[in-house]
């Protein structure tokens, strides 16, 4: 998850992606080497918790469909060798994610991965920043301007990781503030704020819009989501309802230029719109796509190259999609968000803690893919995934040379055996 979020093992060690045919074909094989390596670790961690893979596909069958028909694309690709490569390699994020929700407890595993993961990146991009310069920011040619990426490899990489790192941390600091007063909660509490701070200077450095509006729509949802948990209904319907009126906005009013516009910002979203008109008139096949993640690899030797030869994304991730896997394979994708948004809708009654935190994820990647792309192997995609995959229950918790019992099991056991239980801890 860190490399996902931040560099490649190859960048982390000075080198550097060469944008030659060669180098594309041939990938960098330490780079190679790593993620096989983490691939490998993943499925032995499976295989040893017995894993219910027929469970597991009968819970995702549209993650399923997505999977597999990513596979069966490489078959019409310009690319099929590097294309296979690419789905190969994000594989290893879908497992990555399984190990995380395996877990004998699979929300505190999620929720300690998160703040693990950004107590790594938000500091680190500050080091960088500040003391590696060379590392951590990047100047314009013409104007000078410096351009911080932090542990990324750009602003933009960088302004999502602070903003979902801020959603968690405000979240947790949410959940917990009626315990504040309790003294190990308040040191959490506070350690919370210093990285919400943190977050936000990064946030200020990394000056992207679409980072910005994410942050504080998902602290408007943590917020509405913990406020009204007893109105489920209401949560229900607001959240996609308010996704749509959005789509109607932006499309048939040009809601996005007109608001960039009065904010004195680019109407045109730092040419987003001509880039968008750019790929969608360069006649791709509407229904299968080019191919997985093959339609750069054909860009660079198209006419419209020529506009933008530096261009190696769409700037939306449900075009990105479209040009690579067609309207099949956005069809796919939106079962995979439906199917997805209704299991966590299942935790909000009972109410579950980590419901405010995975609808406001949910939300904010969907905006956040109007203007970037996320629905790939990279951080946004894997916590997608981490709040959308259905896993089958994992090993029971207290199982023996597996996990400890829980403090619930503790209690049980000395009740239902108080003179075995207290033989047992002498």
């Amino acid at each position: 998850m860190f490399l996902a979020g931040s560099r490649l093992p190859s960048q982390w060690l000075g080198g550097r992606v060469s944008s030659g045919g060669q180098a594309i074909a041939e990938g960098n094989p330490f780079d190679r080497a790593v993620f096989f390596g983490l691939i490998t670790i993943a499925i032995g961690i499976l295989v040893l918790r017995s894993f219910q893979w027929g469970d597991f596909f009968a819970r995702n069958i549209f993650l399923m469909a997505f999977i597999v028909f990513a596979l069966v694309s490489v078959a019409w690709s310009d690319f099929p060798f590097i294309s296979f490569k690419r789905w190969f390699r994000d594989l290893g994020n879908y497992l990555v994610v399984l190990v995380v929700l395996s877990d004998p407890r699979p929300l505190e595993a999620v929720r300690a991965l998160l703040r693990r993961l950004f107590y790594l990146l938000i500091p680190l991009s500050i080091l960088l920043v500040k003391y590696f310069p060379d590392s951590g920011r990047s100047y314009d040619a013409w104007s000078g301007l410096a351009s911080y990426s932090g542990v990324t490899t750009g602003k933009n990489l960088l302004g999502i990781i602070c903003a979902v790192g801020g959603i968690f941390f405000f979240w947790d600091t949410v959940t917990r503030w009626s315990d504040r007063k309790v003294p190990t909660t308040k040191r959490i509490i506070v350690t919370n704020f210093v990285f919400i701070g943190m977050a936000l200077w990064l946030l200020n450095l990394a000056h992207t819009t679409t980072s910005n509006v994410c942050i504080a729509l998902g602290g408007a949802v943590v917020l509405g989501v913990h406020w009204r948990k007893r109105q489920t209904t209401l949560i229900k319907i607001l959240i996609p309802a308010t996704f749509f009126i959005y789509l109607i906005l932006a499309f048939g009013f040009n809601l996005n230029g007109n608001l960039a516009g009065e904010l004195g910002k680019d109407p045109t979203l730092t040419d987003r719109t001509s880039i968008w008109n750019i790929l969608l008139g360069m006649h791709t096949n509407p229904i299968v796509g080019t191919g997985y993640e093959s339609f750069w690899l054909s860009y660079r030797d198209s006419p419209a190259s020529t506009t933008f030869p530096w261009l190696n994304e769409a700037h939306n991730g449900y075009l990105e999609l479209y040009l690579n896997l067609g309207l099949i394979g956005v069809t796919l994708l939106v079962g995979v968000l439906i199917a997805g948004y209704r299991n966590i809708c299942k935790m909000l009654k009972p109410f579950s803690e980590m419901a405010p935190l995975f609808l406001a994820l949910f939300i904010v990647v969907l905006f956040y893919d109007m203007t970037e792309v996320g629905f790939r192997g990279a951080l946004v995609w894997d916590i997608l995934m981490l709040i959308l995959i259905s896993a089958p229950p994992g090993l029971r918790v207290g199982k023996v040379g597996l996990a400890g019992p829980s403090s619930a099991d503790r209690v049980s056991g000395l009740r239902k055996f108080p003179l075995k239980s207290a033989i047992q801890r002498r």
